[in-house]
Parts: structure tokens; sequence; C-alpha cells
């Protein structure tokens, strides 16, 4: 399976293994919950997974890449103590509890969510002392003689002893209490997961050319050979960043990720390319409605593999648009909710004073205590600090306005000035959306009528998150019509059957 099949399937086990009764106990007594077991190749995202279900399913995450520990660590370290038996004291050798169990107590204690998943990474890659450990781990639940938690999900993950050398099988006894999940790389499932992170685009395109480079292992005279979907990831980041600071990404750095001679050259020589088009097309004026007769010349000329990168550097500006849209509107959701609360207690109260940083106050507390969590993700994170800086200034006006003891309705309606300022920027943002969306679609049809470039443009499109959102709250005549002519899965993956066959 893949690791969108995997995620779905171990949220459903989280369901299923938290599921209580009437009388509140488990539905699945802890003994019969067997261990959820990944086996998969490195980098692909299975510990992105469990930090994605524990968020979205409100539960705690403590993850161990167990390779890190030594037996001590793992079981506690032994120590004596004095027991009565039959009227004689004898000394007994008893274990501190585990560093592991300890971090899941303190993530309880810390978080105030008795239920989770306790996540140990590389499980079948540990050192000849402590794998019995780690058998016990999976069969009993335990580390030494401390039990994990009641609650707490156990999942595990190991690579295929293809990948590792260091790799040992589990015996029958083992596999017979576990959940085994097989996966393997998927640049579809993964392209999904790239859009709502927002990776660098022009990684997301030279994999739309080139897929058959998006995992791959390979042992050759000079050793092991090697590309990753967390390659790409970390690549992406390290290249977003350099773009702010000015720093160039050569072949050498690229390299340092992509461990693949001829990937990394390719790679290299494809970047340089996508930042020649973005500047020889003038894609942002092209998506400000002004374009030079010399660039649709050009465009019929050009090979498909050019004529497809122009396709993506369209789409990423477009994206750039609608993710400021989707953050604003989000900002502007929140903000209308406390606004209502912030009126609703002003009615209701016989004191007016402090009820706006009282109200502040507590999504503040709110919005720490999500992010210490992990219940939200950093953009999320980042909205929320975003919004609360605009309601501090805001509660400054208010406090002074409060001291002279003016009506309710002036203390609402002076909180919500910044408001509507914020409503006319959200509209004026959306205006800007959709004539670059009309400008896009203008060039496409110009460069390119109803071809292939055109459907993976609709089909991007649609399936681009911050995008379809938008679209499906405002009606765009031009993409409502090539959504209907064109059939998108069909045409798409023929589309993309060629490109792989190029």
């Amino acid at each position: 399976m893949n690791i969108k099949q995997a995620k779905e399937e171990i949220k459903h086990t989280v369901q299923a293994y938290l599921s209580k009764d009437a009388f509140g106990e488990y539905k699945i007594p802890a003994v019969r919950q067997r261990p959820v077991l990944l086996i998969g190749p490195p980098g692909i995202g299975k510990t992105q997974i469990m930090e994605q279900i524990a968020r979205e399913c409100e539960i705690g995450l403590v993850a161990y890449t167990i390779t890190h520990h030594t037996r001590q660590s793992a079981v506690g370290l032994p120590f004596i103590k004095e027991e009565q038996y039959d009227g004689k004291t004898y000394s007994v050798t008893e274990y501190t509890m585990s560093e592991i169990i300890a971090s899941v107590y303190r993530k309880i204690e810390e978080g105030g969510r008795k239920e989770g998943i306790l996540f140990i990474d590389e499980i079948n890659c540990v050192s000849e002392t402590l794998a019995p450990t780690m058998l016990q781990f999976l069969q009993c639940k335990t580390f030494g003689n401390q039990a994990v938690p009641e609650g707490w999900i156990i999942a595990a993950a190991g690579n295929p002893p293809e990948y590792n050398k260091s790799v040992r099988d589990f015996d029958m006894v083992t596999l017979d209490r576990v959940r085994c999940m097989n996966i393997e790389a998927d640049l579809g499932v993964w392209k999904e997961y790239a859009r709502e992170k927002r990776l660098n685009s022009a990684i997301l395109s030279y994999l739309e050319l080139r897929p058959k480079n998006f995992y791959r292992v390979e042992a050759d005279v000079d050793g092991l050979q090697f590309v990753t979907a967390r390659g790409w990831e970390d690549l992406s980041n390290l290249m977003d960043v350099y773009e702010e600071l000015g720093i160039p990404v050569d072949e050498e750095i690229i390299h340092e990720f992509l461990r693949h001679e001829d990937v990394a050259e390719d790679v290299s020589a494809y970047f340089d390319l996508y930042k020649k088009y973005q500047d020889d097309y003038g894609i942002a004026e092209i998506l400000e409605g002004k374009v030079k007769p010399s660039v649709y010349a050009r465009i019929d000329q050009a090979a498909f593999d050019e004529r497809l990168s122009v396709v993506n550097l369209l789409l990423d500006g477009v994206s750039n648009v609608f993710y400021q849209i989707q953050r604003e509107r989000e900002i502007t959701d929140v903000w209308y909710d406390f606004l209502k609360e912030y009126r609703q207690k002003l009615k209701n109260s016989l004191q007016a004073k402090g009820i706006f940083e009282t109200i502040l106050a507590e999504k503040t507390a709110s919005d720490e205590q999500n992010e210490k969590q992990q219940f939200v993700s950093k953009a999320q994170s980042d909205r929320a600090r975003s919004l609360n800086e605009k309601l501090k200034e805001c509660a400054k006006k208010i406090a002074a306005e409060e001291t002279i003891n003016i009506e309710e309705t002036a203390l609402f309606a002076l909180a919500k000035e910044p408001f509507d300022a914020q409503c006319e920027k959200l509209q004026s943002l959306e205006n800007q959306g959709i004539e670059t969306l009309e400008h896009a679609f203008t060039f496409m049809e110009q460069a390119f009528s109803d071809g292939q470039e055109m459907v993976v443009f609709v089909t991007e499109l649609t399936i681009t998150p911050e995008i379809a959102v938008f679209l499906s709250e405002h009606r765009i005549e031009r993409y409502e019509t090539y959504k209907n002519q064109l059939l998108i899965g069909t045409k798409r993956a023929e589309i993309l059957s060629e490109i792989a066959r190029d």
C-alpha cells in the first residue's frame, strides 16, 4: 500500500482502539490491541503520517528512533530492593522506569491528553543487545517491567533488509502479534502532500517530467546511490531559504540531498532552465495580462518539456496569490468568531471593562496549548500569532477608552474597525486572485488552446488545495467550462503516461 492508504488505516485503528463501551472501558482490551508495524523504504514519510494522525485525532505523540538508545535507556537501570517471603528478607533486582515510558507520562502531564501514540522508528535495526527488548515491547507492550500506559497505542516502523544492512528479521511469534503494513513509495500521493506543504515549484515541475526519478535506490561499483522523498522535501526547504537570501543552489548542493549523481546533474540542469523560463517568458507579466507577442512565437516552437515547465510556472504564480487569499481568509474567519464572542459578552455583562483582554488572553493560552501539543501545523500557528498581534494592538485602544466609560456600542465599534480593514484587504486580494486567474486562462487559450497543456493546467487548479477552496466558493466561468469539457482524470493520466515514456 502507499503512505496515504497506511495513514487512513492507522487512523481507523486509532479510532477502534480508543473506542469505549458504556462503562468507559476500551472495547478492544489492550492485550488485543496489536501494535502497528510499518515496513517500507527510508524517507517516504512514515514519521510524518504519525504526526498528522496525532494532530487530526487530537491525541498525544511520543516518537523515538530506537537506534539512538542503549538497553539501559530503553529498559531502565537495575537496582536492588528488599522483599519479604515467608518471613525471610530477600534482595530482589528491580529496574528504574524506562526513559521511553517516562516520556509518555511526561507527555500526559504536559498536554493533559491521556491517550496517544508511542511511535518507535527503525525498530528492526537495533543492536544485538537491544533486540530482545524490542521483541518484548511488541509482544507484551512493556519496556523492562514498565508497561505502556493504558490508552497509548503502539506503532513502529522499520526498513526492508535491502535498504539497511542492520535489519533484523522478526520471528513468527512477534509477527503474529502485530499488524504489519508494507509501504511503497508513490509519487502521486507524495505530490498531494507536497502541494499542502507548498514545496518548491521547481521540484514539483521536475518530477512531473521525470517521475521515475522520484524514488531510486541503486547499487553500482561506486556504492549505493539513492533518491528519497525525504531528500526532495529537505532540498525544497533549503532552496526556499537560499532563494530568500540570494544564495545559489548548485549541483553539488543538490547532490548532498539527492545521493544519485545522474539525478542530481539532471535536476541541476533543469533548475537552471526553470529559472531561465521564468525570466524569458515573463511569468509575472503574463499573470498581470501583459504578454509580449514574442512569447507566443517562442512557446509555439518550444518542446513539450519547455511548454509544461511554463505551465507549472504559471500555476506556481497563481498558487502564491491564492495561498495569500486563504491565509487572510482564515485570519478573517477566526477574527469574526472572536468579535462575535466579544459582542455577546458585552451584552450579557454588567461590567464591560477588561472583557476584550480576557477573551484575548484565553485565546492566546488556547493557541499556545494547541501549538505545544502539536495539534496545529506551523502555518496555522503562524496565522494565530499574526492575528493575536493585531488583537493586542486593538486591546490597547479599547483599554484606553474603557477608562472614560464609553458605551458598549462604541467599544464594539472600536474593536470592529481593524476587522473592517481586514475584510477590505481580503476582498482586494480575492479580486486580484480572480484577475490573475483570468489572465492565466487568456494566456493558456492563446498559447495552447485546449491541448494537453490546458488539461494539466485545469487539473492542477482543481487539486491544488488553496485554489480548489476558492473555486468551490467563487464561480469562474472559464474554469467551469474547461473543467466540464476536459476529461481530467483520463486525459491527465494519458499525458503523464506519455511524459513517463519520454
